[in-house]
Order: C-alpha cells, then sequence, then structure tokens
C-alpha cells in the first residue's frame, strides 16, 4: 500500500511541475531563459516549483500529505485564477506525453532500486525539456522546409512584410483592407509575428489562390527579424514607428532600431517603406513617411487628415480612432500605391477601415462608452486614448496594469495624464502598483491585485454616462 501511495504521488507530482513549467513557456515563447530570469512574477516560481520541489526530497515518504492536502489544490486554484491559461497544442501534448513516460519509467526503477532519490522528480523533468526542445527543433526545420516551398509554389505571390515598435497589427490590418480593394489577400491572424507562429500559418492557413500575403514580423532581440526575412523574402516591407518598447530585452533604443531595419535585408526587395523615426540614411528602396501628415482631426467619431503623395494631397476618412492611426493609414497608402491601387481605391479602402479588436476600438454598451484598448503597451498611444477620453463630458475611468517592459519615467508620465483626466481609476496587477499608489491623485482609486474581480468593481463603480478605458490588458502572469 504505502509502495503503490509513494508511486502515484510521486507520478502526480512530477506532471504537476511539468504544467507548471509548460504553462510559463508557452508564455515566455517556449524560452527557458526568460521563464528564469525575465519572469514578471518570479515569487511564483518559488511557491508553485522551488519550495515544493525542495519539501519532496526533505519530507521523503510523507510528502503525499503536503502534495494532495496543500500543493494540487493551490496549483488547481492558480491555474483557475489565470485569464491566459495553457493552451494545450500539439507541443504541449508532446511535451506532457514525454513527461508521462520518463515519470513512469523512472518511478519504475525507483522501485526496483528501494527508493527514488534523484530519480524522482528532476531527471524525468529535465529529460523531457532536453528531449521536447530536441523534437520542436528537428520539426521546426520541417516545417520551415515545407513553408517555403508553399511560398515558392504560390504563383505570383506579392509578400509584405510589417514590423515597428507600435501599431505593427494595424498597420497590417489596414493594408490587408485597403489591398483587398483590388486584390486576394490574405494577412497573418490576430498577433502572429513570431518565426514559429508565421510557418505554422503558412502551412496551416495560407490559400493557394492568395495574390498578396501580408505578414507581421515581432522581435524579441537581435536576429529575430532577420530569420522571419530569409523566411519570407518579401517584395514590400514597412518599418512602422520605434520606441522604447522592450527595453528589457534590447537593452537600448539603438538596438530596438538595428533589429527593426533587419527586414531590409531581403533577397527580393522592391520596396521599404521606413517611418522617420526609425532612420534618416537613405537608400535607393526605402522610402520615409510620418512627415506627410496634415490636419489631422481625431475624435471620438473618427480620423480625418490629409496626406501629400506624388500627385499632391488627397484627403483620408476612417471611423478608426486615434490620430496616431494617421501614420499606420500612411503606411497602407504607400503600400497600395506601390501595388498599383488608384486613388479612388485607396481612399474608399481607406474610409471601409475598421477598429483592430482590442486596439482603441469603441464599444457602446448599457449607455456607457467603452474604448478597449488592451493590445495597447505603449506610451504614445495611451496617452492618444486619454486624450479622447478628455473629450467626453461625462465621467471618466481608466483600467490599467500601467505600461509593461518599459521604464519608471514613461509611467509617471503615464500616471500624470491620467490625474488630469480621470475621476475613477482601476489599477490591476502588482507590477507597478507602488508607484499607481504614491502618485495617483484622481477623486477615487481601486487597487487589484490582479483582474480576478474586474468585473464585480466595473459593476459597483460605473454607471450610465461613463466612458470607461482600457489600457493595456496585460495578462496575470505580468
Amino acid at each position: 500500500m504505502e509502495t503503490t501511495l509513494l508511486f502515484i504521488s510521486n507520478l502526480v507530482f512530477v506532471m504537476a511541475l511539468g504544467w507548471y513549467l509548460i504553462t510559463n513557456l508557452q508564455w515566455y515563447d517556449y524560452k527557458i531563459e526568460r521563464v528564469v530570469l525575465k519572469h514578471h512574477k518570479w515569487s511564483w516560481h518559488l511557491f508553485y516549483f522551488i519550495i515544493p520541489f525542495f519539501a519532496y526530497y526533505v519530507l521523503g515518504k510523507l510528502f503525499w500529505i503536503p502534495l494532495f492536502l496543500l500543493y494540487l489544490p493551490a496549483l488547481i486554484f492558480w491555474n483557475y485564477r489565470l485569464d491566459k491559461r495553457l493552451v494545450v497544442t500539439w507541443r504541449v501534448k508532446r511535451f506532457l506525453s514525454l513527461l508521462l513516460f520518463l515519470a513512469l519509467f523512472f518511478n519504475f526503477l525507483c522501485l526496483l532500486k528501494g527508493g527514488c532519490a534523484a530519480f524522482g522528480v528532476f531527471i524525468p523533468l529535465a529529460l523531457a525539456y532536453a528531449g521536447s526542445m530536441g523534437i520542436e527543433k528537428f520539426l521546426f526545420a520541417a516545417y520551415k522546409k515545407e513553408a517555403k516551398k508553399k511560398l515558392r509554389d504560390i504563383s505570383k505571390l506579392q509578400i509584405v512584410a510589417v514590423t515597428g515598435s507600435y501599431g505593427k497589427t494595424s498597420m497590417k490590418n489596414f493594408i490587408a483592407e485597403v489591398l483587398s480593394q483590388k486584390y486576394r489577400v490574405y494577412a497573418t491572424p490576430r498577433s502572429v509575428n513570431t518565426i514559429g507562429g508565421i510557418i505554422r500559418d503558412i502551412n496551416e492557413s495560407l490559400p493557394d489562390d492568395t495574390e498578396v500575403y501580408i505578414c507581421e514580423a515581432g522581435a524579441r532581440m537581435p536576429g529575430d527579424i532577420y530569420e522571419i526575412t530569409q523566411l519570407l523574402n518579401p517584395q514590400t516591407v514597412v518599418v512602422g514607428k520605434v520606441g522604447p518598447q522592450h527595453l528589457e530585452y534590447f537593452k537600448s533604443l539603438e538596438n530596438i532600431k538595428r533589429t527593426k531595419l533587419e527586414i531590409i535585408h531581403s533577397e527580393r526587395l522592391e520596396n521599404a517603406f521606413v517611418h522617420c523615426s526609425v532612420t534618416d540614411e537613405p537608400h535607393e528602396k526605402v522610402t520615409f513617411f510620418g512627415d506627410g501628415i496634415e490636419n489631422v482631426v481625431a475624435t471620438l467619431e473618427g480620423l480625418d487628415f490629409d496626406l501629400k503623395v506624388a500627385n499632391g494631397k488627397i484627403h483620408l476618412h476612417s471611423s478608426i480612432l486615434g490620430s496616431f492611426n494617421a501614420i499606420n493609414i500612411n503606411a497602407a497608402v504607400l503600400v497600395a500605391f506601390s501595388l498599383g491601387l488608384s486613388e479612388d481605391e485607396v481612399v474608399r479602402g481607406v474610409s471601409l477601415l475598421k477598429s483592430v479588436e482590442h486596439r482603441l476600438q469603441r464599444i457602446d454598451a448599457g449607455g456607457k462608452i467603452i474604448l478597449d484598448d488592451g493590445y495597447n503597451g505603449n506610451i504614445d498611444g495611451i496617452l492618444e486614448g486619454i486624450r479622447l477620453c478628455s473629450l467626453h463630458k461625462g465621467r471618466k475611468v481608466i483600467v490599467t496594469p500601467g505600461l509593461v517592459e518599459s521604464t519608471e519615467e514613461l509611467n509617471l508620465k503615464l500616471i500624470e495624464s491620467i490625474n488630469k483626466i480621470f475621476d475613477l481609476a482601476i489599477v490591476t496587477g502588482t507590477l507597478n502598483s507602488e508607484l499607481f499608489e504614491k502618485y495617483l491623485e484622481v477623486n477615487e482609486t481601486v487597487m487589484l491585485k490582479d483582474k480576478t474581480g474586474l468585473t464585480k468593481i466595473l459593476g459597483e463603480k460605473t454607471r450610465s454616462g461613463d466612458i470607461i478605458y482600457f489600457a493595456n490588458d496585460a495578462p496575470n502572469f505580468i
């Protein structure tokens, strides 16, 4: 009986640790160094991995008691409260299956040896991680080769690659919508912008009759954009506005700029449209943009502006919110003209643009105006959202964790703007809570450790006539 209990408890513990590990790996793009060194809530590692791991060796045969009475309930509750839970992909299934096999194998070895010692937990986890990485590298090479072949096989396919610190997804969607006036267009979905996500999307979703493929390229370190560029070899590239986003990874603004400009290193490059914030170094295939925008009028109803083009000026109107979107539309217009659209097709395409989900998206519900800017994490975009809120005559509410992967200086700038405009501030998460508690001076403040109770708070604190601005809806693990 005791042997069976030890066998079961060991197996359950290994799989529980494996679930925690793969959940964190998925959040951080399966980079173990980011999970260990860049995690936003390192205390979770202490409570759900390190302390239980040592308790296993200290308590020995009695470990099953805290395992079933304390650790498992705590881990299940932790998982239940997550707003970004593990997505059980084939990669996750392969890892958990390998871990289960190894845990069973080493458990049987433990039985034969009469004790578990180091066999019990560490070796199955370490081997499962190493084996999983080896399997994924092999599969990645095969899938990458398949994706390259598919791109080659689509006749006369035009590829547009888009990068930048801010507005990548908006630019991608705007370019796709405008070009759809003339072409069969496919764009990477949602915020898919890593090499692995792009390869999978090409293999599984890119239609064979696509005429223009528009791809968003993201980066967490130098070389990421270059790798995507070498896969796609796009004829057209766009580098949007660059700023101090993800500074903790790149260390300097110059490193960010150099990484974004890796996108120009395409063997088939015909046109590169680069925002004037990135560089002023001339190149025969580079067209700078962003300084030809004039007479911008951005309200809660939409966006109007004039744009200098080769033949003079055109006036553009869109229901899209945010003055900064003039830059993103500017990029879409340049790409459209380069691919042969007429001025009428461009103007019509811009007028039909729809808000990108969770990016300054207006929702009218229950007499309230909701500005959903949950996927916006940069200071310029959030300050524009705050400016739009200032145009509202009713009460103003902001829900935000502050800026993530940014600096204290920029968070203080955000707090200063909030103090000038809002009546109620709901701060979610603990990442910037000390700064907000110290410097926030609105009429009413609600501090939440996470977003679990947010719906209840909004129901109690907001009313018809309010405008509610969701700024940077960071997940609970941040």
